[in-house]
This record gives C-alpha cells, structure tokens and sequence, in this order.
C-alpha cells in the first residue's frame, strides 16, 4: 500500500508538539499511513513512518541493488547461460540429498 501524498498542513510537525502529543501522532500515523516530518528549530530533522511502511522500504531498496548488481553483471558479461545455471543449480541440489 502507497503511503499518502506529504501534506504540509497535518504532515509536518515541530518536535515539540511530537513530545507533547506523541502518542497521538503515532497512533495517527499508523491508523492513516501518513509519514510525518518533525522539525527542529524550524527545519526537518527527521522523518516517522509506520514500521510496516518501512519495512516495505527496506525491502525495495534491497530489490533495487540486487537488480542493479544483475544489471552490472550483464553489462560487464559476468554471465552463464540457462543450461550451465541449471547444471550449477542442479549440482548444488546434489550435495543436499
């Protein structure tokens, strides 16, 4: 699920009212996956996101790097065809029986 697009209006909050009403703006933050900005002397100083949202993160990042490692791999020719990365595959299995 896509988090909601950043509202400047409910999304940015003072770290001060985060201390005030933490609580409450977690618990908003989950209830409306919202990512919620806190500022520090009036600039952004670090930014809350439901653990789900985050997780999801991680793992799309991960994705990301292992596609651009695949990409690199192929442009630099670090490659095997289908039938010697079946015979790999199939020679790894082996050694499990």
């Amino acid at each position: 699920m896509a988090t909601n697009t950043l509202s400047l209006e409910q999304d940015i909050q003072p770290l001060s009212e985060f201390r005030r009403n933490s609580a409450q703006i977690i618990s908003k933050l989950k209830k409306e996956n919202r990512t919620i900005v806190l500022t520090q002397h009036g600039k952004s100083a670090a930014v809350l996101v439901d653990v789900a949202a985050y997780q999801r993160m991680l793992d799309k990042m991960e994705l990301m790097e292992e596609l651009l490692e695949a990409e690199r791999q192929i442009n630099t020719g670090d490659v095997v065809s289908h039938d010697e990365a079946k015979r790999q595959i199939l020679h790894n299995l082996e050694k499990w029986k």
